[in-house]
């Protein structure tokens, strides 16, 4: 495993544990991609061809020589210029505004551990996770063009035992004169031949991350964010898999971008039947100007490639969040079972009712209750508010210390809901600083939750909603926090002097120092990311939030469909996941108690309620569920999870975590329709080891695994809607 260079031939290999990844300079300079599969040795530059292609150009050193042109020939970082009429990773305008570029090979060099990023989340390796990342390397390729004296380095990082490679950008003007970089992605990888699928995950509010599966054809697939978040509407990630590719079976690709900005991912096949797949930054209002002396990163893309399925991709992928882009004191513990105040009373609270419902809580067994929106400023309502982080001590009846300690005193946590980012008119921040909110002069501005963007591509308001924040954090023992996001950014326009091109690239930035401020200052606290649930549901914000809300559509049903889409890319231990009244505030839909804590345990679990609403009997389950879910914890959160049915599709939804051990694992099942007559679905287990017997351990009935892998476990056929099962089967 490692990387291997070839000097003599400059002939790059990348190696982990199950894959290889290999590329070239050619006679020309260029850096073409060989190979990206299956490991294996040698040089695989004879997959290459040459021949005359009509209405291909060819470069100029190439003297008449028509087999050879870039507009075939696959690449590793494609740029506009060079003859390539594909989709292409780089634009670049010079300062009389000619768009062009020539980027030739210049040197390499090889590096121990994996790179970081300045002032952008990456992938990690340190003290904490040096077990899996074991081995970690770095190769940096730079290209440059003479002319306009751009350097291009190609950062390439290694993780061999989760067959993990990533890959980011770092551009610099070592010239005299600007240019303007107009798109700037991260990754692409071209492919010569192959039947594919692509796979991407598009929703909308309240209903995220659906997977969809479409043959790539003739034509280019595209995806992407202008909503200055990844969005609700589309998650940056997508695969590419064999056309017959199963969870167990075929080849698989797939990216994912850690960054929580705007995105685009393309996917086209050309005329020559080959197919490029790349992801980044949205070029869409970017325009970046680079003075002499200046650079630019390229957020990191996250890359694997899995020759047995999808299974095993998605494991590769959660592996690498849950280990080595999640951090700190939570990364790897179970997170306590919260009770959210939102759809227990919403704006209407005051500090007693907050205190009943602790009682309520602890009567349960929930650990920690947080405080949502209206604790603040004139916040009664979602109109007015928004900026002004002082506690409305007339509101709670008691300073927010005072509150905290007597909840701290029941045995309790206690949590808060924040929305830094924003503002709205009606707020004393706003009268005071109108130019801190992103409005374009004269017009007025389009509303969002009656609310507008603070302008966090500028320091001075970053600076001064970070100290007001951290002001109330310090006046209490608050040991979680949920960072919300409630609007998409329009009207882009900074009044603090950026060329406007470069605003949602800082705005990002900004956001970032924010969280890495609170990650630095406060190690112990638990953040929750959200964006109206699920709308910046991405590999940069897990760098900083363990965990992510999963949706604000807390109906089961529906759950157990965002959270399979979600699990293509991300750990059960990010996913936001509660147990909410009924009939659901989304969907009007009752489901049983029991349902909605196996959906929810699917998750980080907590509830969503208010417990003086609940029947004694519903009280007793809830116990129940608490115990259930400290029994599993470290199963749900660190085993190797199994998609065993598909829920858009199926009648059933169900999943699997399985120890990596191999010694247990958790069967969670969801029946999504009922007939009369019904007839018996059959769930086939993954990943038990051969050979084997496991044994039920509710009712002692020891199974062989070979058939329960190739054959299944029936679900139990019962009269009602919405019935749900759950297994523990330890190895005998």
């Amino acid at each position: 495993m490692g990387i291997q260079i070839n000097e003599e031939n400059l002939l790059f290999t990348l190696n982990t544990k199950r894959t290889t990844y290999q590329m070239h300079v050619d006679r020309y300079g260029y850096l073409l991609h060989q190979y990206y599969g299956r490991r294996t040795e040698g040089n695989m530059h004879f997959l290459l061809t040459f021949q005359d292609r009509g209405f291909s150009g060819n470069p100029y050193e190439a003297e008449g020589d028509r087999t050879y042109s870039m507009d075939f020939l696959p690449q590793e970082y494609p740029y506009l210029g060079n003859g390539d009429y594909r989709r292409v990773l780089l634009k670049v305008a010079d300062d009389l505004g000619t768009i062009d570029c020539d980027l030739r090979y210049e040197s390499h060099r090889l590096e121990d551990g994996m790179f970081s990023i300045p002032n952008l989340p990456a992938v990690y390796v340190d003290d904490t996770n040096a077990d899996t990342g074991a081995n970690a390397q770095t190769l940096v390729i730079t290209l440059k063009d003479d002319l306009l004296k751009l350097r291009v380095d190609l950062y390439y990082g290694v993780l061999p035992k989760l067959d993990i490679i990533t890959r980011a950008v770092r551009i610099s003007n070592s010239g005299k004169t600007s240019f303007t970089l107009e798109k700037a992605q991260s990754a692409c990888l071209d492919f010569v031949t192959g039947d594919y699928d692509a796979i991407t995950f598009y929703g909308r509010h309240c209903m995220e991350r659906n997977m969809q599966r479409q043959h790539v054809g003739h034509g280019t697939l595209t995806i992407g964010s202008t909503r200055g978040t990844s969005s609700h509407q589309y998650n940056p990630a997508m695969l590419l898999v064999d056309h017959m590719a199963t969870e167990d079976y075929g080849h698989c690709y797939g990216m994912s971008f850690v960054y929580s900005g705007g995105f685009k991912g393309e996917i086209e096949k050309d005329q020559y039947n080959n197919i490029r797949m790349q992801l980044g930054l949205h070029d869409e209002l970017l325009a970046y100007p680079l003075e002499p002396g200046q650079e630019f990163w390229t957020p990191q893309v996250v890359m694997s490639y899995s020759s047995k399925g999808m299974a095993r991709l998605s494991q590769n992928f959660q592996r690498c969040a849950r280990r080595h882009i999640c951090r700190g004191k939570w990364r790897d513990l179970p997170r306590p079972v919260v009770l959210n105040s939102w759809e227990a009373c919403y704006f209407d609270f005051s500090g007693d009712k907050l205190v009943e419902l602790a009682k309520g809580a602890r009567d349960l067994g929930v650990e920690m209750l947080v405080m949502d929106d209206g604790w603040f400023g004139a916040r009664n309502d979602d109109y007015r508010g928004l900026g002004d982080w002082y506690v409305n001590e007339k509101k709670l009846g008691r300073s927010l210390g005072d509150l905290v300690n007597e909840i701290n005193g029941m045995g309790l946590k206690f949590g808060l809901w924040v929305e830094p980012e924003m503002v709205n008119e009606d707020s004393d921040l706003y009268r005071k600083h109108p130019d801190w909110a992103m409005t374009i002069p004269g017009r007025h501005p389009v509303l969002g939750r009656n609310q507008l963007i603070l302008d966090f591509s500028r320091k001075e308001v970053v600076d001064a909603i970070y100290n007001a924040i951290s002001k109330v954090l310090d006046s209490a023992n608050i040991e979680y926090i949920k960072w919300d996001f409630n609007r998409s950014i329009f009207n882009v326009y900074s009044h603090g002097g950026l060329s406007q091109g470069q605003v949602l690239y800082n705005y990002v930035l900004g956001l970032y120092d924010f969280l890495e401020r609170l990650n630095r200052n406060y190690p112990d606290l638990l953040i929750e990311g959200c964006s109206g649930g699920g709308g910046r549901f991405d590999m940069g914000m897990l760098y900083y939030t363990p965990q992510i809300w999963c949706s604000d559509n807390t109906d089961a049903i529906d759950r157990a469909r965002i959270q399979y889409g979600t699990s293509f890319m991300y750990p059960v231990s990010s996913m936001g996941a509660h147990v909410s009244a009924v009939p659901n505030e989304q969907t009007g839909r009752t489901v049983s108690l029991n349902t909605r804590a196996v959906v929810a345990m699917g998750g980080t679990f907590g509830y969503e309620l208010d417990p003086a609403k609940l029947s004694e009997e519903e009280k007793e389950q809830i116990r129940s569920q608490v115990r259930e879910y400290h029994k599993y914890a470290d199963l749900i959160n660190h085993g190797l999870y199994y998609r065993l049915s598909n829920p858009h599709e199926d009648e059933i939804a169900a999943w699997e975590m399985f120890s990596e051990d191999g010694k247990e694992a958790l069967i969670s099942v969801v029946c999504l329709a009922v007939h009369g007559n019904m007839t018996v679905n059959y769930v086939r287990l993954r990943g038990l080891k051969k050979d084997c017997f496991y044994r039920d351990e509710a009712t002692g009935v020891v199974y062989p695994a070979n058939a329960l892998m190739q054959i299944g476990l029936p679900v139990p056929v019962e009269m009602g809607e919405y019935q749900s099962y759950r297994w523990h089967f330890v190895k005998v």
